[in-house]
């Protein structure tokens, strides 16, 4: 575990389960943590809002976070949802195409996000970026295969000459495994922190509340996290 005080990292944080597992992934590893969210549109924009509360929590959790924890910011990307025309950026019911990928993918979202956040860390010097993408337990989006992720660290080290890694640290883990590490990095009170405050949901519904946290319950997204929690507590419960 590397605590230099040189090292530092920008998160891509949406305010969701799997950002927030990694904002806690790397405030256990840097020095300096900044993070970046992104306004394109999404139906759930609701996760925007918990980002504030998120980050003030886990500074709360620990002295050492607290120092850690740099600056946030906010970039608005208003032509990616007016271009994608997808069901996480227009009033759509939620579908699945004859080759399993859900009308929920925005095409080029995660490639687009890694090249802001890159531009930032760039100015920022920053060299190493942390995204939550997962090709293990996920709904199928191309752009968050690890093939992806290599391909877009590469070319953003020749396109801005200055060598970026990228970080996915859920990228070979289910819903279950990313509550287990979570529970790792904090302990109950992250795990509590995650269901009571992060946002997930497609549609932006936190009216309902369940035992993995608040959601539609229906929507790809609900149900990848709802199965992950059932996993993860029946195996801390030893069955």
């Amino acid at each position: 575990m590397s605590n230099l005080p040189g090292d530092s990292a920008l998160v891509l944080f949406s305010g969701g389960q799997d950002s927030t597992t990694c904002l806690a992934y790397a405030l256990a590893r840097f020095a300096r943590v900044e993070t970046i969210g992104f306004d394109y549109g999404q139906r759930h924009v609701v996760e925007l809002g918990q980002r504030a509360v998120l980050r003030a929590r886990l500074a709360e959790m620990s002295p050492a976070w607290r120092s850690r924890l740099g600056d946030d910011h906010t970039v608005a990307i208003p032509a990616l949802g007016e271009i994608s025309q997808t069901a996480l950026t227009r009033e759509t019911e939620i579908a699945f195409s004859a080759s399993g990928l859900p009308n929920t993918f925005v095409p080029g979202r995660n490639i687009l996000f890694l090249t802001f956040a890159a531009a930032l860390a760039y100015r920022r010097g920053i060299a190493t970026l942390v995204g939550g993408m997962c090709e293990t337990d996920y709904s199928g989006y191309p752009d968050c295969r690890d093939a992806t992720i290599r391909a877009t660290e590469t070319a953003l080290s020749l396109g801005m000459d200055r060598a970026f890694t990228i970080l996915t640290p859920l990228m070979w883990l289910d819903k279950a495994a990313t509550w287990r590490l979570a529970e790792e990095l904090g302990g109950e009170i992250l795990t509590r922190l995650i269901v009571e405050e992060t946002h997930t949901c497609y549609l932006g519904e936190r009216g309902k509340r369940f035992d993995w946290g608040y959601g539609c319950g229906v929507c790809p997204a609900c149900q990848l996290r709802a199965a992950g929690w059932e996993k993860f507590s029946r195996e801390k419960a030893g069955g």
